[in-house]
């Protein structure tokens, strides 16, 4: 018995000193490297690194096999993890990454959505229809489809000059300034829940995007029925363009994860909710991107610009650069 133990010892002992030296030159290169200063290392040692790693793997292999002391696997074990992420792994700056999401990664999930963006569209452009002609036709729908908290003096009984006067303000004050700040957060709600709410087979957010464009139908009613159609729509589209076009991306997000929950093809379902989920999830921080941009062009462009057809212009700018951005063909690593 004292002979089998002393055999492993110097075995162990054995292995351990005929390689120890290359782990302990591999452990010095990961040390530097971890350190922030791979720019410091030579030609020679990234050449080195492989080579050190895969023969330290070996050395695991045969540790494990021969099973010699665990804390000798141990050691082989934190050591070969270490060198893994380095040798294999993806090592990229912030400023690397960002770029690479704005230049490639973004634009790619928006592509890669485009179908269910046009469903979105079409969701949204329907609840707008519906509620313009029941406001049209019945104005007592304006408060059944605006609250009155934020309805405030705005409704059929309000007249055409006081109307005219909420599409002008210079301070965001006045009442259509207060729906103007309670719009931009109802769309970043709206947002959020069309995306979060797509695994429920993407019903709730079909819901949440009609009801998006029946607030705008009703408001559009109103105004239309004071001869304010066109003064609203540069009103809204000064911003709107960004932010109701970042909504229905977000609404495209849901319905993406919804329909590859409900046909998953040969996936299952949760495999299918999980590769869905990381195209609609980058498209999702784009999205939040979007409607910062709007906030801005809604707290400063639609009380510094007053003038109608400028206001039309640089909508019209807007949703031309953004389709430009998104949809143009342009030299990619893959299209997911």
């Amino acid at each position: 018995m004292d002979s089998v133990a002393n055999q492993a010892v110097f075995s162990s002992s054995t292995f351990r000193a005929e390689r120890e030296a290359d782990w302990a030159r591999l452990e010095e290169l990961l040390r530097r490297a971890e350190g922030g200063s791979v720019k410091r290392l030579s030609d020679e040692d990234l050449l080195e690194l492989p080579v050190l790693y895969r023969s330290a793997l070996s050395a695991l292999s045969v540790a494990r096999a021969t099973s010699l002391d665990m804390a000798l696997i141990a050691y082989l074990e934190g050591l070969c993890t270490r060198a893994y992420f380095f040798v294999y792994g993806v090592r990229t700056s912030f400023g690397q990454r960002a770029i690479s999401f704005f230049t490639e990664d973004w634009p790619i999930a928006i592509r890669a959505l485009w179908r269910e963006t046009l469903v979105s569209i079409a969701l949204m452009l329907a609840g707008t229809l519906a509620a313009y002609l029941l406001v049209s036709n019945d104005p007592n729908w304006f408060s059944a489809i605006i609250p009155g908290e934020l309805a405030g003096d705005r409704g059929p009984d309000a007249t055409t000059e006081a109307l005219r006067a909420t599409l002008y303000d210079d301070g965001g004050e006045s009442p259509l300034g207060v729906f103007a700040t309670y719009l931009f957060t109802h769309n970043s709600q709206v947002s959020i829940f069309a995306f979060a709410l797509g695994f429920a087979f993407g019903v709730p957010t079909a819901l949440l995007m009609v009801y998006n464009g029946a607030i705008l139908g009703a408001m559009i009613a109103l105004f239309t029925g004071n001869g304010l159609g066109f003064e609203l729509g540069g009103w809204l589209l000064i911003h709107g363009s960004t932010e109701l076009f970042a909504i229905a991306l977000a609404g495209a997000a849901g319905l993406h994860i919804g329909t590859r929950i409900m046909f998953p093809g040969a996936q299952t379902r949760l495999a299918a909710a999980r590769n869905a989920g990381r195209t609609a999830a980058t498209a999702m921080i784009g999205v939040i991107v979007m409607l910062l941009f709007a906030g801005l062009l809604e707290g400063f462009g639609r009380q510094l610009i007053t003038d109608d057809w400028t206001r039309y212009a640089i909508a019209a700018l807007m949703i031309t650069v953004w389709c430009t951005y998104f949809y143009i063909p342009r030299l990619d690593r893959g299209e997911r």
